[in-house]
C-alpha cells in the first residue's frame, strides 16, 4: 500500500537537505574508511604485519558494526536530525582521543568507539534522502547521497596518507575528527527531519508491519549486498597498498590514482541512480552492475598477475564498478521497509555489509600474503558471482515504487 505523505516542500530545501546528508555521509567515510590509508605507514615506519595493520585500520568498521541497528530504531522513533549531530559529534570526540593516545590498544579501541557513533550518518541520512523526496526522483538523489562515500574516501587518500608519512598517525586522524565536527554543527543548522504519516494513518496503510515477517525480499537484498560489498573492501583497502609495494608507485602518485577513481565512481553512483529512475526498477540495474563486479575483478586479477601496465587502468575500473551497487540496493531498502522501518532496516543493510567489510581487511590480508595481490583480486570476483542469482525480481513496495520479489 503506498504513503499518502506529501512531498511539496522547496525545491531548494531539499536540496539542501541532500548536500547536508552528502557531507554527514562523507564525513562518515573519511573516519571509517581513512584508516585503511593509514596501513603502509603501519606497515612501514611501525613494523606492523599487513594482517596486523589491516585489523587495526578496520577497528572503525568494527565500532560501525555494533551501532547501526540501534541508532536506525533511534533515528525511527526520534527522527534523523538529532542522530545525525549527536553521532557526529561524538564520533569526532573519540577520534580526538585516538589522535592523541600512544598506545596500540587505545588506539584500537578508540577507533572502534568513533566509528560507532559515526554510524550514525550511514542510519540517518540516507532516511532523510528518501523522506524528502518523491519515489520518481530516489534513484537520482540516492545516487548523489551515495557519492558521499567515494568522495569521503577520495578526501581520505589525498590527505591522510601524507599526514600520517609526514607528521605521524596522530595527526593523521586529527583530519576526520575535524570533519566529523563541522559535519555536526552543519547537520544541527541545517537538517529537518521528512514528512512521514502519523501513526494512526500509518497502522491504516501497513506502514508499521515487520517488513522482515512478510517476505523473504529484504534478507535477500541484504544478502546479495553483503557479497558485493567484498570486491569493493578488498580495493579500498588494498590497491594503495599494491600500487606501492608490488607496482612500486609513489604512495603520493597512487594516492592521487585512487582519488580519481573514487571520484569516477561517485559519478557512477549517480548515473546508475538516474538508470533507475528512467527504468522504474533499482534492481534490474542491480543485477547488471553485480555482474560487471564479477567481471572486472577477474580481469583486475588476470592483468594484475601478467605486470602488465593495463593493470592500473584496471584497477580504476574496478574502483567504479564495485562502488555502483549500494545506491540502488539502499534506495530499494527504504522504500520497502516504509517511514516507520526504513532506519531499521537500512542499520540492518549496513550491519550486514560492515560485517563482510570488517571481516575484508585482515581475512584479504591474510590471502595476499598466501597468494599474492593478483591472486587476490581474482578470489574476490566470486562473491558478486553469488549476488547476481540472490538480487530479487520485481515488486511494489510500501512507498509505491518498484523493489523487489
Amino acid at each position: 500500500m503506498t504513503s499518502t505523505v506529501s512531498f511539496t516542500v522547496s525545491t531548494t530545501r531539499r536540496w539542501t537537505i541532500l548536500a547536508l546528508g552528502v557531507f554527514a555521509q562523507a564525513a562518515q567515510a573519511v573516519l571509517v574508511n581513512g584508516t585503511a590509508f593509514l596501513i603502509p605507514t603501519l606497515h612501514e615506519q611501525h613494523g606492523m604485519s599487513l594482517t596486523q595493520a589491516g585489523t587495526l585500520a578496520s577497528a572503525p568498521v568494527f565500532g560501525v558494526v555494533f551501532a547501526l541497528v540501534a541508532w536506525g530504531a533511534i533515528a525511527d522513533r526520534y527522527g534523523e536530525r538529532i542522530v545525525l549531530t549527536s553521532g557526529l559529534a561524538l564520533a569526532s570526540v573519540a577520534v580526538v582521543a585516538a589522535a592523541a593516545t600512544s598506545s596500540t590498544v587505545a588506539l584500537a579501541v578508540f577507533l572502534a568507539i568513533g566509528g560507532a557513533c559515526a554510524a550514525s550518518a550511514n542510519a540517518a541520512s540516507g532516511r532523510v534522502v528518501v523522506g524528502w523526496f518523491p519515489p520518481h526522483q530516489r534513484g537520482l538523489a540516492m545516487g548523489i547521497r551515495q557519492m558521499s562515500l567515494p568522495l569521503g574516501v577520495a578526501i581520505a587518500a589525498m590527505t591522510m596518507p601524507l599526514l600520517a608519512r609526514d607528521h605521524g598517525i596522530g595527526w593523521a586522524l586529527a583530519f576526520p575528527a575535524a570533519i566529523c565536527a563541522i559535519a555536526a554543527v552543519a547537520c544541527a543548522a541545517g537538517i529537518a527531519d521528512p514528512p512521514r504519516p502519523d501513526r494512526i494513518e500509518a497502522e491504516a496503510q501497513g506502514l508499521l508491519a515487520n517488513p522482515y515477517q512478510q517476505s523473504s525480499v529484504l534478507p535477500r537484498i541484504h544478502a546479495a549486498s553483503v557479497l558485493l560489498v567484498v570486491p569493493q573492501y578488498v580495493v579500498w583497502t588494498y590497491a594503495l597498498v599494491w600500487l606501492v609495494t608490488d607496482v612500486g608507485w609513489a604512495e603520493a602518485a597512487a594516492g592521487l590514482v585512487i582519488t580519481a577513481a573514487q571520484f569516477l565512481g561517485a559519478a557512477s553512483r549517480v548515473a546508475v541512480g538516474i538508470w533507475s529512475d528512467r527504468v522504474g526498477s533499482r534492481l534490474q540495474p542491480l543485477r547488471i552492475v553485480a555482474v560487471a563486479v564479477v567481471g572486472s575483478m577477474l580481469a583486475l586479477g588476470v592483468v594484475a598477475a601478467t605486470g602488465s601496465p593495463l593493470a592500473v587502468v584496471m584497477l580504476v575500473i574496478a574502483s567504479v564498478t564495485t562502488v555502483s551497487p549500494n545506491g540502488l540496493a539502499f534506495t530499494s531498502v527504504a522504500e520497502i521497509a516504509g517511514p516507520y522501518w526504513g532506519g531499521r532496516a537500512l542499520g540492518v543493510q549496513n550491519t550486514c555489509q560492515f560485517v563482510a567489510a570488517a571481516a575484508v581487511g585482515p581475512a584479504f590480508g591474510a590471502v595476499i600474503t598466501t597468494v599474492g595481490f593478483a591472486g587476490a583480486f581474482a578470489i574476490a570476483a566470486v562473491a558478486p558471482a553469488f549476488a547476481v542469482p540472490l538480487v530479487p525480481q520485481r515488486l511494489r513496495g510500501k512507498s509505491g515504487t518498484e523493489t523487489s520479489l
